[in-house]
């Protein structure tokens, strides 16, 4: 029946959602190009697939977070759901990193350009450094907050070494970086699946860590505890 649910109601109202306030959000692009309502349009589009998939999100946490400040966000990732939930319960304006490829297709990559979001290149060592600082730039000249998943993309199990990237841009952009947990939503939408699971997953917000005074040179370090909060989020009891 979950299967059936799935194939048959799911995945259906998901395609007609994105397709529906994907070009709410494009239309609406031509009008405003800070990218916030198209942020807020994408909130609304979570919440709708969220919903159609049964999977209700709890946060904790959220109130550690400044309303008024910038933050970069850092998660582990183990759906393509994931978004969707962070979406639905961080309260900031945020944008997000996607692969530079994705920014090539007609009407997604018009839609993510738009919105603000920011492609990242790995093709060098040079590109993704072009990529980071374009990233630290945005934050401090357009006050937003970016969420990055620094394992590089979603884990099929357990949690993966974390790339610098995130604690380069924190640093450089002198905001607070955020670890975060995503708990539950793997056993909802596994990779390579195509069955989406109901039920309960919860989003923990960390404690930010301040960046302002460090250097680039420590972001080894800064990556590393970024690791083992996230690490102890993840096995917080009551997960």
């Amino acid at each position: 029946m979950s299967l059936l649910r799935s194939l048959l109601f799911s995945t259906p109202l998901i395609f007609l959602a994105t397709i529906v306030m994907g070009t709410l959000s494009l239309v609406d692009s031509l009008f405003d190009k800070t990218g916030n309502s198209q942020h807020a349009l994408a909130r609304v589009w979570g919440r709708m697939l969220l919903a159609v998939s049964l999977i209700r999100v709890r946060a904790e946490g959220v109130e550690k977070l400044d309303p008024a400040a910038s933050y970069v966000f850092v998660s582990n990732h183990q759906s393509y759901m994931d978004i969707p939930a962070f979406l639905s319960v961080v309260p900031h304006q945020f944008r997000f990193f996607a692969k530079k490829g994705l920014f090539a297709i007609p009407f997604l990559g018009t839609h993510l350009r738009n919105a603000g979001h920011l492609p990242v290149d790995r093709s060098s060592a040079r590109n993704s450094l072009k990529s980071m600082t374009e990233g630290a730039r945005i934050i401090s000249q357009r006050g937003v907050s970016v969420l990055l998943f620094p394992e590089g993309g979603r884990c099929p199990e357990g949690l993966r070494e974390f790339k610098e990237g995130a604690a380069y841009i924190a640093i450089k952009a002198g905001v607070p970086v955020v670890p975060m947990a995503i708990i539950g939503m793997r056993e909802k939408l596994p990779m390579g699946s195509i069955h989406i699971r109901s039920g309960k997953v919860a989003v923990r917000v960390g404690d930010p860590i301040p960046t302002a005074g460090m250097h680039v040179s420590e972001r080894l370090e800064l990556t590393a505890r970024l690791y083992t909060e996230v690490s102890r989020l993840i096995e917080t009891v009551g997960a």
